[in-house]
């Protein structure tokens, strides 16, 4: 008798331990199924979840796009510890990787899906009307030149930029997450709130210990970011235009002759001679100095380049056709600079004979 009482404990102890280790593992697998992250190719897509859904057919659904990757594991997780009425219909974006308690949280914030604005650095404010007239008009729609009559609006940069004649220069370049609905009312505050986000405090005062004030170095800075896309060398881009100033040299820059250009509405595309010859302070190759106000959407490294330029005797540079990625040559004299000059004008000239002659053959 006793031995069979043994035989019976030592029964229900395995089948105790069975059922503890089971449960273990159960749990452990309903936890890792919820919280890995998971890869899919679906980030970019709108998921649209309609009204009257069932919570279970929004969890196949989300399976089958491959968002959700143990869909057993999301329902037993909303039957037991989760509240399915709070799943809302909406459009969807869902990032990845994401978990399936992440998947859930973005369901029950209702989230619409946003529409993505890009604005690229170096864009000027013209750029920038004539991108938000295409995808974000509003509605009404507003046109190009609507558009930037917002942006001669200076009251939101006024008290930091009380010499503002418009908001070139404080329209920051980056990509935007907006509703699809948005107007231009909406998005140009944006921007602009960005860049102020974006200024450092420590950048105000970097600017009085050069002697300038926060309008010349966004200018500066301005005139940095579209002469050069290599960061590496920004620095020394800033060291030509602050030698060229300090030695009262035009400084000389192409782009602020496109502006030009674009400021009088005449820009094809290609720099002409009128251009060149343009009456304009925004002309650096007529007029000494830096220009009366920035010329494009400024990045942070532009800007810190400006407050940074290095330490050189550089007041040259030419585009460096052999590497082919926008970075320059530097060069202290004038006969090196010529020099150099002269490879690129010859490069130069060969891409338009190429053009030229695939422009021909369609």
């Amino acid at each position: 008798m006793k031995i069979a009482m043994i035989k019976l404990l030592r029964v229900i102890f395995v089948l105790v331990l069975a059922g503890l280790l089971a449960t273990g593992a159960g749990v452990y697998w309903l936890f890792s199924s919820l919280s890995s992250k998971a890869e899919h190719t679906k980030a970019d897509d709108i998921i649209t979840i309609e009204r009257g859904t069932a919570p279970s057919t929004i969890i196949d659904r989300l399976a089958a796009e491959g968002i959700v990757r143990s869909p057993l594991a999301l329902k037993l997780y909303l039957r037991t510890a989760g509240d399915a009425s709070r799943l809302q219909a909406g459009e969807y974006r869902f990032a990845s990787p994401i978990s399936a308690l992440e998947v859930l949280k973005t369901l029950e914030k209702g989230t619409t899906a946003t529409k993505r604005l890009t604005i690229p650095e170096g864009f000027t404010r013209y750029d920038i009307a004539k991108r938000l007239a295409e995808q974000f008009p509003g509605e009404p729609a507003m046109n190009e030149s609507e558009i930037l009559a917002l942006m001669s609006d200076t009251t939101l940069i006024r008290d930091f930029d009380p010499d503002a004649k418009n908001l070139e220069g404080y329209l920051y370049p980056a990509t935007y997450e907006l509703p699809p609905d948005a107007s231009p009312r909406i998005i140009i505050p944006r921007l602009v709130e960005q860049f102020r986000k974006t200024w450092r405090p420590e950048w105000t005062e970097r600017a009085k210990a050069l002697g300038r004030t926060p309008h010349e170095i966004v200018t500066i800075a301005s005139l940095i970011e579209t002469e050069s896309p290599v960061e590496a060398e920004r620095p020394m881009v800033a060291s030509v235009i602050y030698n060229r100033i300090n030695r009262n040299i035009p400084l000389g820059i192409d782009q602020t002759v496109v502006y030009v250009a674009k400021m009088q509405n005449r820009w094809d595309g290609t720099i002409h001679k009128s251009d060149i010859e343009a009456d304009s302070p925004y002309n650096t190759r007529k007029y000494g100095g830096i220009p009366p106000g920035p010329i494009s959407s400024v990045s942070a490294s532009a800007i810190e380049a400006a407050l940074n330029p290095a330490e050189t005797d550089f007041i040259f540079y030419v585009l460096d056709v052999g590497k082919n990625d926008g970075s320059h040559h530097f060069y202290a004299s004038a006969a090196e600079f010529e020099k150099g000059k002269a490879i690129y004008q010859r490069w130069l000239e060969e891409q338009r004979r190429l053009k030229r002659e695939s422009n021909n053959r369609q």
